[in-house]
């Protein structure tokens, strides 16, 4: 009997078991990764010249997007829609209120 009893309770554990790894598993898998480095998370100061690059770099970069002109507005529909004429007297679309027969 007690045999009989402890054969029951592990074939109620390990599917409970099973079924509770899966579902962490698949929890563990949605966090974020921590952030680790083998170099570290320190970075070195920069040398002046190195700093002079960076600058010339970011300079260059500014000039050149200047140069650059104003693009026109895309409008692939533009010889197909209608142009549009001047504005007429506004007319109401919504109807106007019946009035009752007497």
């Amino acid at each position: 009997m007690r045999k009989r009893l402890m054969q029951s309770r592990w074939s109620r554990l390990i599917p409970l078991a099973g079924a509770l790894a899966l579902l962490t598993t698949s929890a563990f898998a949605q966090m974020p990764m921590p952030s680790m480095s083998l170099q570290g998370d320190k970075k070195r100061p920069l040398t002046p010249e190195e700093q002079e690059r960076r600058k010339q770099l970011d300079n260059d970069y500014k000039a050149a997007t200047s140069k650059i002109p104003d693009q026109k507005a895309n409008d692939p529909w533009a010889a197909i829609r209608p142009t549009p004429s001047t504005p007429g007297p506004k007319t109401s679309t919504v109807p106007a209120p019946k009035k009752k027969q007497q």
